[in-house]
């Protein structure tokens, strides 16, 4: 949202507002430098008995886009479908196979959006110890997030990784009563065969969202992992009491 700020102030909107760096990720790194005064610390990621890995969060933080950071971990030996394509039957046998050439265990129902997860979790979340954003999740992954706004298929969204694991997940939110209905219509098909995460659809937000939703944005945190990694505590019971 802020970066879409940022362009309207390009074109002259002089309420717009720009993108401001330390809002985005102060919290990470303006914590830690305040905590630690300095933004690489020490974790025991595999417990006290192994040796701790060092986490730098020194900004600006990496930035990949999903689908073309995956292309790339696999060396682009197969050219991906356009992620306007990914509801297809061909996208789905395309990322079956991918699964299946890489040895990456993906359980039934081998919809498209859970082989693009089980790719993402072997070959992209293992290399994000440092603070690292994977921007434009499909649509397919996403069903709550709105459309991206240049490239078919994806959306606005951004997930923080930290010492690999999601610490943040935000999204513009979708606002089109019509897509979003697809995109329920898509996760109810999932959840048919076996899909236990999927969606059904939910005729009341649709309603809702008929009557308007202004421009919106979420955020959130897993406050419990951050702690856990300021605390160097690999228990998350431990990460609760702490936070009390």
């Amino acid at each position: 949202m802020l970066e879409l700020q940022a362009k309207n102030k390009l074109v002259g909107d002089k309420e717009a507002q720009t993108i401001d760096e330390n809002y985005c990720k102060a919290l990470e790194y303006g914590l830690v430098k305040y905590l630690f005064g300095t933004y690489k610390i020490k974790y025991h990621v595999h417990g006290l008995d192994h040796e701790p890995v060092e986490i730098d969060f020194t900004p600006p933080y990496k930035r990949i886009s999903l689908l073309s950071a995956l292309e790339e971990a696999l060396g682009k030996e197969d050219k991906f479908p356009l992620a306007s394509e990914l509801t297809t039957d061909e996208a789905n046998k395309f990322f079956d196979n991918l699964c299946k050439k890489h040895h990456v265990e993906c359980t039934h129902p081998r919809t498209t959006d859970r082989l693009i997860d089980k790719l993402v979790g072997h070959f992209i979340e293992p290399h994000c110890l440092n603070p690292t954003f994977i921007c434009d999740h499909p649509q397919i992954m996403s069903p709550l997030a709105k459309y991206h706004r240049s490239i078919p298929g994806l959306t606005e969204r951004f997930e923080l990784f930290v010492c690999y694991k999601e610490l943040c997940n935000a999204y513009t939110e979708l606002n089109d009563p019509l897509v979003q209905r697809e995109m329920f219509e898509l996760q109810a098909k999932n959840k048919l065969v076996g899909d236990e995460e999927a969606q059904t659809i939910d005729e009341n937000y649709c309603k809702a969202l008929e009557y308007g939703l202004p421009p919106t944005g979420g955020w959130g945190i897993g406050i419990d992992r951050l702690t856990m990694i300021l605390t160097n505590s690999n228990n998350i019971k431990v990460s609760y009491l702490l936070l009390i």
